[in-house]
């Protein structure tokens, strides 16, 4: 499994309950940019549309030479999953605080880009302080026994 771009801060800024890979319907030229290992996560989402779920906002930069058969930087491209799995994400992201976030970006085993994606509920700051001071006790009580 070869990374390509993680959401580091979906994890910051959200619960994630469940964890789901998705194909991407994606064009030649995004695949190459993606081969080199350009490309962001960080201020995409996704969501059901018409009984098909879409990946939107991701940045893939252009390929610097593929004509006229570029494609654009930010568009939507549509996420591969089962029915069964579209209308179980459908179902839970009606209901109120839920979200679909990208986690990660990458090449399977078979080399076909995939997409970690995660069912999750939004945090309140009052929550993210007390994850931070949770990982703080965490690190001192290691740092206490390695000594």
């Amino acid at each position: 499994m070869k990374s390509i771009s993680k959401n580091r801060k979906a994890w910051h800024d959200y619960y994630i309950e469940e964890k789901y890979e998705a194909g991407l319907s994606l064009k030649g030229s995004e695949v190459k940019v993606l081969r080199g290992g350009h490309g962001s996560v960080v201020e995409g989402y996704a969501m059901i549309r018409e009984g098909q779920a879409w990946l939107v906002n991701t940045y893939i930069p252009t390929l610097k030479n593929a004509s006229y058969l570029n494609h654009a930087e930010r568009r939507d491209r549509r996420l591969l999953l089962k029915r069964k799995e579209i209308e179980k994400l459908d179902t839970a992201t009606r209901q109120k605080g839920y979200t679909l976030i990208p986690l990660e970006l990458y090449f399977d085993d078979n080399n076909r880009v995939k997409l970690e994606l995660g069912l999750a509920k939004g945090k309140a700051n009052h929550d993210k302080r007390d994850t931070e001071k949770d990982k703080d006790a965490k690190r001192e009580a290691q740092r206490a026994l390695r000594r």
